[in-house]
């Protein structure tokens, strides 16, 4: 029987963006397998394996994990692996290096954001740039999903293949619904939000990367020049270990910013907002974005690779007064109509067709 290894270095990313190829594999006829550092139930696969995947690379688990995973390599003789995440491509790879020349295994890995890009740490570019380009020629397609990196692996990389695709795709029909004026108002109360208030939102881990500090700043200024009306709705894990929720006690704010956490209802939290705001120092392509266009909101977005690829005007990051103007702007506009955004290329059925034609050319 044929077989496919997906990887990655936690459940939540499979289950988050990749069940709708493990379903296509299955549909293929493909025993599906999976490996992550986790031990959730994943759709469609057939055997998972846990493997010991650190996110950090300078962990000595992710040494044992590079044998754990060559032993199952050896021993299931996989047609195609697909792996994800930093550090789960790098073991993955690694560990497949024999494979591809002794079972003819076709290695594809997807970059959803490279950790140098233009204006990145020096310290990335150092520790994370050299390991990539040596690991590219390990890899049998490289799947990019934003124009910077396309350009910097079509060009500086080894692998056989790159290929740029859309993301990871967004269902539309999550957001094919209407909420009526008692609905959106008893969500908002829910959340201790009123019917006249002004509401931003913006969906992400809360991180350095994420940057939701400036955000959290210029709303801060604005209130102090009578916006008061203004409230912020930040849906996401935290990472920081309340930092942010620190710094928001702080500046006296609380009562407008709201933390949510992970939720499971982002669609009807966009139905209720009035403004989306990104405020990332780095994207692959963000899928918090992309949803946001379906919904039909305003959007305000930093110039960061990723961002680029889906707003035209955006803002610089930690420009304050851009950003306070262009909130104020949207505040003055009150527009209550749709907005439409050229959504089709990342409609999910659509970068699915792409991903199978890179499967296929791969078989």
């Amino acid at each position: 029987m044929k077989k496919v290894l997906f990887t990655a270095t936690v459940d939540s990313h499979i289950l988050q963006f990749h069940i709708p190829y493990l379903k296509w594999f299955k549909e293929q006829g493909y025993e599906v397998h999976v490996a992550t550092n986790g031990d959730e139930v994943i759709p469609y696969c057939d055997v998972k394996h846990k493997i010991t995947f650190e996110r950090s690379p300078l962990k000595i688990n992710n040494v044992k994990a590079i044998f754990e995973l060559k032993k199952i390599i050896e021993k299931e003789k996989f047609q195609i692996i697909h792996t994800h995440t930093p550090m789960g491509s790098v073991v993955t790879r690694l560990a497949a290096k024999n494979a591809r020349k002794k079972y003819k295994t076709r290695v594809i890995y997807t970059a959803h954001g490279f950790h140098f890009f233009k204006g990145a740490p020096l310290l990335n570019w150092v520790l994370f740039y050299p390991i990539e380009k040596y690991l590219s020629k390990y890899t049998d397609c490289l799947i990019t999903i934003n124009e910077e990196d396309y350009n910097l692996a079509k060009t500086k990389f080894n692998a056989k293949k790159v290929e740029l695709v859309n993301g990871v795709g967004v269902d539309e029909n999550k957001f094919d619904f209407q909420m009526d004026d008692k609905e959106k108002h008893k969500l908002r109360q829910s959340l201790g939000l009123k019917d006249d208030d002004f509401i931003i939102i913006y969906v992400a881990e809360l991180s350095k990367r994420k940057n939701q500090g400036m955000l959290i700043k210029a709303v801060k200024e604005l209130i102090d020049e009578g916006k008061e009306n203004i409230k912020v709705i930040l849906s996401g894990t935290d990472s920081r270990n309340g930092y942010y929720q620190e710094m928001v006690k702080k500046l006296g704010i609380e009562n407008n910013i709201k933390f949510l956490g992970y939720r499971k209802d982002i669609p009807k939290l966009l139905k209720i907002s009035d403004l989306y705001v990104s405020t990332a120092k780095q994207e692959g392509l963000p899928v918090n974005i992309i949803e946001a266009m379906f919904s039909g909101l305003p959007i305000i977005a930093t110039n960061c690779r990723g961002n680029r690829d889906l707003i035209n005007s955006c803002i610089e990051i930690n420009n304050y007064n851009q950003l306070k103007e262009r909130i104020i702007n949207e505040m003055k506009k009150n527009n209550q109509e749709m907005i439409e955004y050229k959504v089709e290329l990342f409609k999910i059925e659509n970068v699915i067709k792409n991903i199978e034609k890179i499967y296929r050319r791969n078989i």
